[in-house]
């Protein structure tokens, strides 16, 4: 074998080599980066399809649920109720507001009022 092949089988095997410890090194965080948004993913469609029409996309309220004069969601009216009190509301439903606890799971009850927690923030 010429001296140039070799240095060329050099080369590749190492750039193969480089290539694959990168890799394998990345792939660890790419799945903490995706459990970490996986939460947030989860809840914003529920979000969308379930509370988004009334309460808008950042709890102030949409122009519909202004008009029927549902809470700010960022409001410290809201944001001071227990999340036990939280999930007693979006599970049995209040004023005008439809329960969901026969379309929505616990789990999902749950992530809402994280969800809701996280709308404080914004306002």
């Amino acid at each position: 074998m010429s001296r140039e092949k070799i240095r060329r089988i050099m080369i590749f095997s190492s750039s193969i080599l480089t290539a694959l410890v990168v890799g394998l090194t990345g792939f660890p965080i790419s799945i903490l980066q995706a459990n970490a948004t996986q939460t947030s993913a989860a809840i914003s469609p529920t979000f969308k399809t379930k509370c988004e029409m009334c309460h808008g996309p950042d709890g102030a309220g949409s122009e519909v649920g202004k008009s029927m004069n549902v809470p700010d969601l960022r409001s410290q009216a809201v944001q001071q109720l227990t999340d036990a009190e939280l999930a007693q509301v979006i599970s049995d439903g209040k004023n005008g507001m439809p329960s969901f606890k026969s379309s929505l799971s616990a789990d999902q009850i749950q992530a809402l009022v994280k969800n809701i927690r996280t709308l404080a923030k914004k306002k």
